[in-house]
């Protein structure tokens, strides 16, 4: 029965601009069971037929039937896939894996074949080939350890592996001693006589007397075709004289497939798998294998990433950790807070700013509060500047301010560190109660609870009712818990020493023209009473009580009704205050959510550079990336041409070159976050520089590392998978 049959097999490579014919018109066949020497001197064609026959090339043009089925229309992967099944190839040069050891090079064409074994099973499998060809104590060496014969041995472990049905040998003894050459040729006499099919190509006769059919091949066509006795004294291996059909032989004896179940030592002839799958793909196991042989390369190639994902990390850290620090700065001074100031005076042409003006007063606080329904707290607000004193002790806080118990709520300020806020009821009463903040507190009372003592402002004596918690500095550094807070008339009428006043405290203009007279801001249509001489205003000044505010502070219910709000307000303030259509208001209306939004936007813009001036260097990264895949394909051309002999299609040597590269990028990342996590800890132990853990970063980090390994590592990857094995065997 034929196992192989060519029909006018022609071959021309194109060397520049001429064709240089290698095969031209062979027709040959080979039966099932014989072992055939192919001879011929250097360039003669024979290793091209090899080539052929083995499917690792294809013909120009003419015919090849192997097992029954053509192969010269097959395409590079239905190539591969036939060696995987039908093929084993003994090289001159053994072509083992360098850093790999005996079992591991024989697992080799395991890990493409169609039905895979389980590692343990092949790596079983393996060991067994390994005891039949004389190297069962040599398993765990690598080629570097063992001699040119025992390598020898190792590459025939590996072509019947798969558990071909032709072995063909490319000068099988061309680089061993001649005792050497005897032992391995006879093992090859040992598998034919088990039922395999051998191809030996040489130029030796000698090799060439150990098979019992020679064809000479002579300029790239058959020159003869001869049989006669082998070397060898076992005429049974020789298959008969001749060339007799193996199916004579196996009349009288045992057929080829119980002499190749016995020579492999199962029960089977041919299983199509030797196990379950293992629970990690083949092509994972080889790369993570080639990553760690080339542990130094391999980590000189995440390097770059490692350090693009730690600055993207730190970086990222650094930039959460600051714009945290702005927005609990603003979050600090009230959130949803809408801030209403008195408007600006004007004084010999001068404009003398926000809040110099009188127009503010407690009753618009309260129509606010009352007609705008979506304030849920609203405080109005007095400020004075004074000397606190207690006992042998004096401070001067930043802000005395005076105000209602809600000014709390407006600012989210309820925790209270010690006592209580005064109420509503001292408001009313004007009583010298106030609470003071934890500065205040350790500068005037550092060793003893203040609730419940005495401190005097501008001479009046106000008693302590509590403590409120840590604020700590807002946006612009301000230390927000040294401040003094009371209720607002005992502020206004005995502090700020304008108890009946025509004159804002905080913002008054005098002149000698305006001593002790009074201004009607507002003025009725008519008087009611008698104007009075100038005389009698300055003797007997009135007591009209024209009570107004620096600030009204407004807490609205959501971020989105604050414009509404806003608009409420401003309406209702302008139809209180009489002023026309088009005038110019006298008070001016400031959004907080407008400053932190500002804020968080500007802080934002920053952590967004910073990161895309990460994301360039993780580009670099993968750039060094890609250099070193490129550097490593081109270093493994031969390796890639092995894989591709023993049966790997394309799409192995692709998925293996970029899991290397996606590995190396997550392995990188990975290590990436823990230097970006270490360095962002370090910055906030050592310099007390705010940072914060982002978890979405993380991820994208990860992400943007497998991302970059894959489009960085494409392109080697594809460049190796489209290597010609012929070529790439032949690679120095």
């Amino acid at each position: 029965m034929e196992l192989i049959r060519v029909e006018d097999l022609r071959k021309t490579y194109r060397v520049g601009e001429v064709d240089v014919p290698v095969l031209r018109g062979v027709s040959l066949s080979i039966r099932r069971g014989e072992m055939v020497a192919l001879m011929g001197a250097s360039g003669s064609g024979k290793t091209t037929l090899m080539n052929i026959l083995g499917c690792l090339d294809h013909p120009t043009s003419g015919r090849y039937w192997l097992d029954g089925e053509e192969m010269s229309p097959l395409g590079a992967d239905q190539r591969a896939l036939v060696r995987s099944q039908k093929i084993g190839f003994v090289f001159q040069n053994f072509n083992l894996l360098a850093r790999a050891t005996a079992v591991q090079n024989v697992m080799l064409p395991l890990d493409y074949a169609p039905q895979r074994s389980s590692p343990g099973e092949a790596e079983q499998f393996a060991g067994r080939l390994l005891e039949r060809v004389g190297l069962g104590g040599r398993v765990r060496h690598e080629p570097s350890q063992m001699s040119g014969g025992q390598q020898q041995r190792v590459a025939i472990a590996r072509a019947l592996v798969n558990r071909p049905s032709l072995l063909l040998a490319d000068e099988p003894t061309g680089n061993l001693d001649s005792r050497t050459s005897v032992e391995i040729l006879e093992m090859f006499q040992q598998l034919n006589a088990a039922g395999i099919t051998v191809v030996l190509v040489t130029h030796d006769p000698k090799v060439a007397a150990y098979a019992h059919r020679t064809i000479r091949v002579v300029d790239g066509m058959i020159e003869s075709d001869e049989t006669g006795a082998v070397l060898s004294g076992d005429a049974d291996r020789a298959g008969g004289r001749g060339g007799a059909p193996r199916e004579a032989e196996d009349e009288a004896g045992s057929s080829p497939g119980q002499r190749l179940s016995q020579f492999y030592g199962d029960g089977t002839a041919r299983p199509r798998g030797f196990g379950s799958s293992s629970f990690l793909p083949a092509t994972w196991r080889t790369a993570l294998g080639a990553l760690r042989r080339n542990k130094m390369r391999s980590g000189l190639s995440a390097l770059g990433v490692i350090i693009s994902v730690a600055a993207v990390i730190a970086m990222t850290e650094i930039g959460e950790g600051s714009k945290a620090v702005v927005q609990k700065g603003i979050a600090s001074m009230g959130a949803n807070t809408v801030m209403v100031f008195s408007g600006s005076t004007s004084t010999g042409g001068v404009n003398q700013g926000t809040s110099t003006s009188v127009t503010l007063t407690p009753d618009d606080a309260a129509e606010i509060g009352r007609q705008c329904s979506a304030v849920s707290a609203i405080a109005p607000l007095v400020r004075a500047r004074s000397q606190l004193v207690h006992g042998n002790r004096n401070w001067v806080p930043d802000q005395i301010s005076g105000t209602t118990p809600d000014y709390l709520v407006v600012r989210d300020w309820q925790n209270m560190a010690a006592g209580e806020m005064f109420t509503d009821l001292d408001v009313r009463n004007g009583n010298r109660v106030c609470v003071i903040g934890t500065t205040v507190r350790r500068n005037l009372f550092p060793e003893a609870s203040p609730v419940g003592k005495e401190l005097r402002i501008s001479n009046v004596s106000f008693r302590v009712v509590g403590v409120l918690g840590r604020k700590g500095a807002n946006m612009i550094g301000m230390d927000q818990d040294n401040v003094v807070l009371a209720p607002w008339t005992t502020i206004k009428y005995r502090v700020s020493g304008t108890t009946y006043t025509n004159t804002n405290q905080s913002g008054s203009s005098s002149s000698a023209s305006s001593v002790n007279t009074l201004s009607n801001l507002y003025p009725p249509p008519t008087s009611k009473y008698p104007s009075r001489s100038s005389s009698q205003v300055a003797n007997y000044p009135q007591p009209v009580r024209f009570t107004n505010v620096d600030q009204i502070l407004v807490k609205v219910a959501s971020e989105e009704k604050i414009q509404a709000t806003i608009d409420q307000m401003t309406a209702l303030l302008r139809e209180r205050h009489r002023i026309p259509e088009g005038a110019e208001a006298d008070f001016d209306v400031r959004n907080m959510t407008e400053m932190m939004n500002m804020l968080s936007a500007t802080t934002q813009s920053i952590s967004l550079l910073l990161l895309v001036v990460a994301m360039i260097s993780l580009v670099v990264g993968g750039v060094g990336i890609m250099n070193i895949m490129l550097v490593s394909v081109t270093e493994r051309t031969r390796e890639i041409g092995l894989r591709m002999a023993v049966g790997a299609r394309s799409y192995h040597i692709l998925r293996q070159f970029l899991v290397e590269a996606v590995v190396l990028c997550l392995v990188g990342g990975g290590t990436g976050i823990a230097l970006g996590r270490g360095a962002s800890v370090l910055v906030r132990w050592l310099i007390n520089w705010p940072t914060q853990a982002s978890l979405t970063t993380i991820i994208a980090a990860v992400l943007v590392s497998a991302g970059v390994g894959i489009t960085f590592g494409f392109y080697p990857a594809w460049k190796g998978s489209r290597s010609d094995p012929i070529v790439a065997l032949r690679y120095e």
